[in-house]
């Protein structure tokens, strides 16, 4: 009887043991169960998001670093964006390599004048970790050039447009020693949206509206051609002429102010800061006094500036609206000039002028009735 207890005893005791045994191994983390084989805790990876740069109309960059790749391999990592708040990989996103440490994200098809949400993220086998949002808006659309096409009397002519924007008007350092008394004090100028003629007015259009010439007629000698720009017409002849197109077309057309017809020739807000209207050698852009052979030509065949306008430097001087005066320092809102003085502003240079006569900020001045062979102009309407 004793042995028989004893051995009941025996065989409890061992019956706990083993089940103490199997209680500690079924409370054990199993081993890649949220511990790594050194026995740490897995989690996503940390990452940062950079402020974004270089925004464009359509482009971005933004930088992001992988502080801890969270005990597992970082296989994907970059950026995501969005027009609504906290964007995923569900987003349209970059991937820029793998691993830990920095990287810089290209953000491409962007829209115009649109507010974007940008977070860095970095994926590994628990997950994907995100950065801070950070929120940019990219440029404004288009920044002008677009074209729209009239037509009057079977003439068509092309008006480009230009979107408004601030910019200094005047001899700007790109002009460096050139630019005279009159082109200072440079000034800030403020300009609503407006649209202004691809082409100088053609002889071909000048006809087309009026018929004829009001004093002496376009020759061989100075440039003959439907495509080759209207010129012996003063500022006056001009006002008769943007009379009749206006009735004819039933639009309001005009001559730039001094301030558009400068802003246009820099290119608007997508200005290069040039010397001259689209380039810094004079030979791309212009017919000036050196390659001109002494006479206008075809209107268009030298490069155009970065709005895809033509011969805002050199070709003929055009007449702007305004009557001509000093300028002042202050900051200006789509400026008219001067009430009344005894002359009317001209600007762009000609055929027969030197190089520096035919800079974005180079003004002349003379008398509304003054017409001769290196005179013509160019349209400007408001939407």
């Amino acid at each position: 009887m004793k042995k028989s207890i004893r051995l009941f005893t025996t065989l409890m005791v061992c019956m706990a043991m083993a089940l103490c045994v199997s209680c500690k191994k079924d409370n054990a983390e199993p081993n890649g169960g949220g511990n790594t084989g050194g026995g740490g805790t897995q989690t996503v990876a940390t990452v940062t998001t950079a402020e974004v740069t270089e925004i464009t109309k359509t482009t971005a960059v933004c930088v992001g670093e992988v502080l801890d790749d969270g005990g597992a391999t970082v296989t994907a990592r970059g950026v995501c964006w969005g027009t609504s708040q906290n964007p995923t990989v569900s987003n349209p996103h970059t991937t820029d390599g793998s691993g830990t440490g920095s990287f810089t994200s290209n953000i491409t098809g962007l829209t115009a004048n649109t507010t974007y949400y940008v977070s860095a993220y970095a994926t590994n086998s628990k997950g994907t970790g995100y950065g801070e949002q950070k929120s940019f808006t990219t440029q404004s659309g288009g920044g002008g050039g677009q074209t729209q096409t009239f037509t009057v009397n079977g003439v068509t002519f092309e008006m480009v447009a230009v979107e408004g924007g601030t910019f200094t008007m005047g001899g700007t350092p790109e002009q460096g020693s050139d630019a005279y008394d009159d082109e200072f004090p440079t000034h800030s100028v403020t300009l609503s949206d407006y649209c202004i003629c691809k082409f100088e007015v053609t002889q071909e259009l000048w006809l087309a509206v009026m018929g004829s010439w009001p004093g002496t007629v376009p020759s061989v000698s100075y440039g003959l051609g439907d495509d080759y720009p209207a010129y012996y017409v003063s500022w006056n002849d001009c006002q008769e002429f943007i009379t009749e197109l206006n009735q004819l077309t039933g639009r309001m057309f005009r001559l730039p102010t001094e301030a558009e017809w400068e802003y246009a020739a820099r290119g608007g807000n997508m200005s290069g800061g040039y010397k001259y209207s689209g380039s810094n050698s004079i030979g791309e852009v212009a017919w000036y006094y050196d390659n001109s052979g002494s006479k206008t030509h075809a209107v268009g065949t030298k490069s155009p500036n970065e709005l895809g306008i033509y011969d805002m430097s050199g070709n003929v001087w055009e007449w702007c609206q305004d009557w001509y005066g000093s300028y002042s320092s202050g900051s200006q809102t789509d400026p008219t000039g001067p009430s009344s003085t005894s002359f009317r502003v001209l600007r762009g240079g000609s055929w027969g002028g030197s190089a520096r006569g035919c800079r974005v900020s180079i003004r002349d001045n003379i008398a509304p009735d003054y017409r001769n062979d290196h005179i013509g102009f160019r349209l400007v309407l408001v939407p």
